[in-house]
């Protein structure tokens, strides 16, 4: 599906978000997405306005068969990712780490981590069988620091700090595993553990004009790196 000026370019977390925000901006470029998120009736509007050859499926990425039976829809169609955007994640519910419940923090695990992991898992083969590809995967300054009340988020974020650390050191040479802080935005999940903050912020639209270029210019020179963006 992809030429030597499109990319086939894969999405997580498209229904909201930096993941909404880049859809267009990608799209307009002429570069083929195949998207997923939760919301049925977000998914349902992106189809309608973005049709095929682009892919918006309903996915939870912590369901790794559901990831799979994505995949294999996307192998029918040819698509193979060039790029990969592992954007989508939860926030917790502020609170001390003893008063989160079970059921929350392995929720954000599951998504958090092992959808990422699951995303890898099943899209990387591919990759590496054409030899080339990126694998981006959003990290957090909360992946890099801490605070008070996120201690379930912050956990999530380190372990993707580690978990690319270690793909990029296995990845063969013309792949490239890169993390990416995209700092501060105002997203409804700064909203919820920082609203005042958040309303200061800057939009995830203006974030993705501005930097969408970047993540578009990564490339196998970039194995390993940890980059910021603002």
């Amino acid at each position: 599906m992809a030429t030597e000026t499109t990319r086939n370019i894969l999405i997580t977390g498209t229904t909201r978000g930096l993941g909404r925000a880049l859809v267009p901006l990608l799209a307009e470029r002429g570069h083929v997405l195949a998207g997923c998120g939760r919301s049925v009736a977000a998914i349902t509007e992106l189809t309608k306005v973005h049709p095929a050859p682009h892919n918006f499926s309903t996915v939870d990425i912590a369901d790794d068969e559901a990831v799979e039976r994505w995949a294999a829809t996307l192998r029918a169609e040819g698509f193979v990712p060039d790029l990969v955007l592992n954007n989508a994640a939860l926030m917790n519910d502020l609170a001390p780490l003893w008063g989160v419940s079970a059921e929350e923090f392995n929720r954000l695990l599951a998504v958090n981590v092992s959808g990422i992991a699951n995303i890898v898992r099943t899209f990387l083969p591919d990759m590496i069988s054409r030899k080339r590809g990126v694998v981006v995967n959003v990290s957090s300054g909360w992946g890099r620091s801490t605070s008070p009340e996120v201690g379930p988020y912050c956990t999530t974020k380190y372990a993707i700090e580690g978990y690319s650390g270690s793909l990029a050191q296995e990845l063969p040479e013309g792949l490239a595993c890169v993390l990416l802080n995209p700092g501060v935005i105002d997203t409804d999940m700064l909203r919820k553990c920082m609203p005042d903050v958040a309303r200061e912020c800057e939009g995830p639209d203006s974030w993705a004009a501005r930097n969408v270029e970047s993540l578009l210019a990564l490339g196998p020179q970039d194995n390993g790196r940890r980059m910021s963006l603002s």
